[in-house]
């Protein structure tokens, strides 16, 4: 079903629905401890000449989700798979000498818990995925190993850990 929104010129137009068929968890690369809110990840992205924000959801420090782009545009946050994805990202995933590590708190994976359930009711059909989990099979193997990650973001391994919602 469409929905109907407004735009500046006040006419009305179409939101185009997507087919979801991943979600999929990213980490800001920075260092533990230290926050950022969306207003500065949409500050990155847009000096790096995008419209704006790429991901869809940030998990702040504190557990506070926050919007980024709207559901029902695509986001820039995997390349090649943004047109059927939701991107969320929480803040953190580096330690304190800049290598990656699994940074989220109790606050975050207990919102990020909150949030992927909370998605999977209206999208049950999509895979809840990590960023480096669409890194190639270089060895075609049939699995994607840590030697073939083209990143280590989220810096956990989500599909395992949220493999049963």
């Amino acid at each position: 079903m469409n929905e109907e929104a407004a735009n500046p010129s006040g006419k009305s137009k179409r939101k185009r629905m997507r087919k979801i068929t991943h979600i999929v968890i990213h980490c800001t690369a920075t260092v533990s401890g230290r926050e950022f809110s969306t207003k500065d990840i949409d500050l990155w992205h847009k000096k790096r000449g995008w419209k704006g924000i790429g991901y869809h959801y940030v998990i702040k420090l504190d557990g506070t989700i926050e919007q980024g782009r709207p559901e029902y545009k695509i986001g820039a946050h995997v390349k090649g798979h943004n047109r059927n994805s939701i991107g969320i990202v929480y803040v953190g995933g580096l330690n304190k000498r800049l290598s990656p590590k699994d940074t989220r708190n109790r606050k975050q994976k207990r919102a990020l818990k909150s949030l992927l359930l909370n998605l999977k009711e209206k999208y049950p059909q999509a895979e809840i995925l990590g960023h480096r989990d669409f890194s190639r099979d270089i060895n075609k193997n049939g699995i994607i190993e840590p030697f073939e990650f083209i990143k280590a973001c989220p810096c956990f391994d989500a599909q395992k850990e949220y493999c049963d919602l």
